[in-house]
Formats: structure tokens, sequence, C-alpha cells
């Protein structure tokens, strides 16, 4: 396979495309969906949360938090997540941006 000569793309593109593929999961979708449930910062309540032994739920949330989705507070041996607001308003901003400019093409192709 080859190189995916990210240096061709802007920035913002390149942010984008690693938070999508860090939400190509649906365990990961999973992880994002119980974070936004609960009111705090999570521990160990994840792994029961999710059909998935702990050695694999773990290496979604490093994923997660690479894609900078979740971050992370260290307390005792425990990491706790949480959702980095800052990243969900980057991607929200994109998505917000597409509509806008659907909405003023009103483009009837296809």
């Amino acid at each position: 396979m080859g190189a995916t000569k990210t240096e061709y793309f802007t920035d913002q593109q390149n942010a984008i495309a690693v938070i999508a593929k860090a939400l190509g999961h649906p365990a990961r979708v999973a992880i994002i969906d119980y974070l936004l449930r609960v009111d705090d910062c999570i521990c160990g309540d994840i792994v029961n949360e999710l059909p998935l032994a702990q050695p694999t739920v773990s290496q979604h949330l490093k994923e997660l938090k690479n894609a900078g989705l979740i971050k992370g507070d260290i307390e005792g041996n425990r990491i706790c997540y949480c959702i980095d607001e800052n990243t969900l308003q980057k991607l929200q901003s994109y998505f917000t941006d597409i509509s806008s400019v659907l909405e003023k093409k009103k483009n009837n192709c296809c």
C-alpha cells in the first residue's frame, strides 16, 4: 500500500481525517456515547459497559485519546476519561461549514 501523502493536504483536512478514523469503529462510538451520558470522568466503568475485554477497551481508549476526542487524568494508578470538547467543537464546525455550503448551493446534482 502506498504512502498517505498527508503533506499534500491542509492541517484541517488531516485533523478531520484523524478524528474520522478514530470514530470509524462502533466500539469507539459507543465509548463516546457512554462518556456523553455520564456527568463526570470515568475510569473502570467503561469496561463494564462494553462487551469487550479490558485490553481491547484500553486500545480503543488509546485511539480516541490519540485523536484528541477524549482526555484522561491520572488518579492514582487509574486514568479517568472524559470528552475533549475542543476536538468535538472542531468536528462540529467542520460539519456546520459543509451544511452552510450545501445550503447556499441548493445543488440538485445527482
